[in-house]
């Protein structure tokens, strides 16, 4: 939601900025910054909790006319988001139907919000998929690594739809315009506060039970490596953010390099200024 929606939908809405401070527990303070545009890069955690409260103000999403990326005007005209069904009941036609600006992933019929990573989360991703990369392309076999955001249809059906962080696919027929169709042979995801309990819980079962030969959590609160393997029976397997740890899936090789992860945690313990 763009700012000048947000401007409309407050204005139609008949709220003051008191009573969305009120509702969202955003400071009047910031709501004030971001509505006269003094804040030009709020963070995604602030937007999220002003669009849940306008969103559940205005009776539906009004899309405009022509192309929007991931439906057509025709194909969805309006859309009522979390709202219009239980959870549980939401198929890949919900997901195709949002926002394109709105990142969800839909598991076992739930959409899940995603909030925007933070600057340390980046900086991970990317440190780690360079890694990841150059060590491929080098000669480390014809798998492809990627990361988020890319679709992934996990379970080949109409209700999950996950992005990891990072993954590495070395079955290229399951590579489709829009995704993947089918389970990555690695996946990787760096926590945050509001990915944590779906990370730990509900994406190792179904990264597990897909087929998902290596599963990764890199979790920066308990400056942790959790790492799951099927050779292992997916045990799992947690070290410390120190030394060096290699991916199983290449009998050890690259090396991910933990105490430059540690260092940028500890840097910027709260993710980067506002």
């Amino acid at each position: 939601m763009t700012l000048d929606e947000m401007k409309r939908i407050k204005q139609e809405s008949g709220y003051s900025l008191a009573q969305l401070s009120e509702y969202s527990k955003v400071p009047l303070g910031t709501l004030q910054k971001i509505f006269s545009g003094e804040t030009k890069h709020p963070r995604y955690e602030t937007l999220q909790a002003i669009e849940k409260v306008l969103y559940g103000r205005a009776a539906k999403y009004q899309f405009g006319a022509g192309e929007t990326g991931k439906h057509t005007a025709q194909e969805a005209m309006r859309y009522e988001p979390f709202g219009s069904k239980r959870p549980g009941e939401y198929t890949l036609q919900d997901y195709y139907a949002l926002p394109d600006e709105r990142r969800v992933e839909l598991i076992d019929g739930v959409l899940y919000d995603m909030s925007a990573p933070s600057f340390v989360h980046q900086h991970i991703l990317g440190t780690i998929f360079a890694t990841i990369q150059n060590y491929i392309n080098s000669g480390g076999g014809g798998c492809l690594p990627m990361m988020a955001p890319v679709d992934v249809r996990i379970d080949c059906d109409d209700k999950t739809m996950v992005q990891p962080d990072i993954l590495i696919l070395c079955d290229k027929s399951k590579i489709c315009k829009w995704g993947i169709n089918g389970a990555p042979d690695f996946c990787l995801e760096i926590l945050s506060e509001s990915t944590a309990r779906k990370d730990y819980i509900k994406k190792l079962q179904k990264y597990t039970e897909a087929g998902v030969k290596e599963y990764w959590i890199i979790d920066p609160f308990r400056k942790v490596l959790v790492s799951y393997h099927w050779k292992d029976n997916y045990i799992p397997h947690m070290r410390p953010l120190e030394g060096k740890a290699g991916l199983e899936l290449y009998d050890g090789m690259p090396e991910i390099d933990l105490d430059g992860v540690a260092l940028l945690i500890r840097d910027y313990p709260e993710g980067g200024r506002d």
